[in-house]
């Protein structure tokens, strides 16, 4: 055990934030710290980094903190390094002062230096900059580097992935995934916490709730704990209603009122269970169904310029979107895809090429522009005057399901941060039931609870999205598939995001769209980019069928290649063996003379043999293809 707190509180300013927790940090742990704004995650960090002191703190009594001996402690803080004339190298090369200039110490922490400031996305040469050059975000994630290089025992990071591009933050993934030593995060990043921690210890009321595994599994696990919780304290409440008719009807008759007395004891004696705090994500069961449902192809794109002027295209796409589809759109900033929702909406024009829009599409169209909403009307007046048909009742069960409630739903319009007005206008669009939905980062400034709502709430909606998003969580969520905007090129990827990354993990020197040939792309789409009218007309491959499909082509290619191989050996060695038959029955005629001949059959014989050796592994080679082949098949197959 590395720091535990037992019965501890925390207040501050006179206000308890923390009452009675018991937390610990145990070996190379990896704890998330989940919970509200303002629930007092940071404080609970702050007390482990010892700049908060427990209200009590009595070890011989039992309250307190406990530390194992000699542990050290590190904590990243948001505000920017003090000495800002140093050099980086300067300010990152003061760990290394106590190891000798050749030591083996020193170096091992030098290329330990070396490989952070440059996974950070940081240059060689940025290493002589003064720290007062670079920006906030810079300066931040320079403190961060400093603060992994010391490598305490216990790491303690505060929105350590805040100011991070992508590529920085799944580096930074990686990297802690394989950390050394404990360490606990405050993270708003789903998928961070998801690909990193094994605890998540969740904040609720000043009280702590350790869960073990990732955050999907915490999510997962306290739904089912609400549920069960929720049915406990129904049935009780059916008991003690049910106990309670039998006291009023029984306690009144002579030959009943011992009976009576009876359940009134055990009314009183029945350990009461609190009712649960219902969980503020809202989750939709039911479908939210399109009021249209259109035509079956609702975008179809040829050769589509995309682009702000006529001399500078940013890419160019020929796309299929087939009703129902859910397609995050992911790349590098001015890649093209805000520049891609904006012309499929017909917000901006084309540089050439053509866009089309099926047959009887409704569109909803949302931006961060769309939240800019200016209203002195209450949330629940401006919704219903926008739905005027909808009772306030059905009102304020609309805004309820998008977590728009109580002193919310009553509150001005004016008065709700961005990420509350976005969300509103979010449950706008999706109350109109259009068939169409473009979302450009619809989840910016939300916090957790609200964007797992929007989740929940697009994955019942059964009709066709396309989302540009930076959120890795929410695009596993809700996208089945993905239109990839990298370089001049552009990439659809019908697998969802998770077989993206398995892919991108196989293909670690070069961008995906690379290492995928059109072919490849054709099948495991269905579509081409170009695609034939026949193809179109008469064949449409599902998501499942065409992944199959694509892995059977890929086998089998492996397939053709070694069978081809080993045919070609085969017939080498054939013929070899031929000769080597005739060369023996003329060397057993001429035996006499195999002195002379002695050193050509050597030679003969080991090129036989080189063969007849490549052979056997090209056998082997063809063997792996054919089980490779044959576990995709039955994988596909359910075999």
């Amino acid at each position: 055990m590395l720091v535990q707190i037992i019965d501890g509180t925390v207040s501050v300013g006179g206000v308890t934030v923390l009452s009675h927790i018991d937390f610990a940090i145990k070996g190379q742990e990896k704890i998330a710290v989940v919970g509200k704004n303002g629930a007092g995650k940071t404080t609970l960090l702050r007390v482990l980094a010892g700049e908060l002191d427990l209200d009590r703190d009595d070890k011989r009594m039992g309250p307190g903190m406990v530390c194992s001996r000699k542990v050290t402690v590190g904590m990243l803080h948001q505000g920017r390094e003090e000495d800002k004339d140093k050099t980086v190298e300067e300010l990152l090369l003061e760990g290394a002062l106590g190891f000798a200039e050749n030591s083996r110490e020193r170096f091992s922490y030098e290329l330990e230096y070396d490989k952070l400031f440059t996974g950070f996305g940081f240059s060689r040469e940025d290493k002589i900059r003064k720290l007062s050059s670079f920006s906030g975000g810079e300066q931040t994630k320079i403190s961060l580097i400093r603060l992994l290089l010391q490598k305490p025992d216990v790491l303690l990071l505060d929105e350590p992935t805040n100011h991070l591009d992508l590529a920085a933050v799944e580096w930074l993934e990686e990297y802690m995934r394989f950390y050394p030593h404990a360490v606990v995060f405050v993270s708003h990043d789903r998928f961070f916490l998801d690909q990193v921690v094994d605890v998540v210890v969740e904040v609720e009321n000043g009280k702590l709730k350790r869960y073990p595994g990732n955050y999907t599994h915490y999510r997962r696990q306290k739904v089912k704990d609400l549920a069960i919780a929720k049915k406990a304290y129904e049935r009780q409440q059916e008991e003690l209603q049910r106990l309670n008719q039998l006291v009023e009807r029984f306690k009144h008759k002579p030959n009943k009122a011992a009976f009576a007395r009876s359940r009134k004891k055990i009314v009183g004696r029945m350990e009461l269970i609190e009712k649960p705090i219902e969980d503020n994500v809202h989750l939709f069961t039911g479908a939210i169904d399109p009021l249209v449902l259109g035509s079956k192809w609702v975008i179809e794109a040829e050769h589509l310029k995309l682009g702000y002027a006529k001399d500078k295209v940013i890419c160019e796409l020929s796309l299929r979107v087939k009703r129902g589809q859910k397609i995050g759109i992911i790349g590098d900033n001015g890649a093209g895809k805000t520049t891609f929702l904006k012309t499929v909406a017909g917000l901006m024009p084309s540089l050439g090429g053509k866009c089309t829009l099926g047959n009887r599409t409704v569109m909803g169209y949302f931006d961060q522009h769309s939240a800019e909403i200016v209203s002195e009307k209450t949330v629940a007046e401006h919704f219903h005057d926008l739905f005027p048909a909808l009772t306030q009742k059905e009102v304020r069960s609309v805004l309820g399901a998008y977590l728009f409630r109580g002193r919310l739903a009553h509150g001005k319009v004016g008065a709700l941060s961005g990420g509350e007005k976005a969300r509103l206008v979010l449950a706008e669009l999706l109350q109109s039931r259009p068939n169409l939905l473009l979302l450009d980062e619809p989840t910016n400034h939300m916090d957790i609870q609200a964007k797992e709502t929007l989740e929940s709430a697009f994955a019942a909606y059964t009709g066709t999205i396309l989302f540009v998003s930076h959120d890795r969580y929410f695009i596993r969520q809700v996208a089945d598939a993905l239109l990839i905007f990298e370089g001049e090129s552009v990439l659809y990827y019908p697998f969802g995001y998770e077989h993206y990354r398995e892919k991108c993990r196989q293909n670690r020197m070069g961008g995906i769209a690379a290492r995928i040939q059109a072919e490849d792309q054709a099948l495991i789409a269905g579509l081409r980019a170009v695609p034939k009218a026949e193809r179109h007309q008469l064949k449409e491959i599902g998501t499942e069928e065409a992944y199959q499909d694509w892995r059977m082509a890929l086998a089998g290619e492996e397939l053709k290649k070694a069978r081809r191989k080993v045919e070609h050996l085969w017939e080498e060695a054939e013929r070899y063996r031929q000769e080597e038959e005739k060369r023996r029955e003329e060397e057993w005629r001429k035996w006499v003379e195999m002195e002379m001949h002695e050193e050509k059959a050597i030679a003969e014989g080991a090129k036989a043999g080189g063969i007849f050796k490549e052979l056997s592994a090209c056998w082997e080679e063809w063997t792996e293809a054919c089980i490779r082949w044959l576990e995709a098949y039955e994988e596909g197959n359910g075999v």
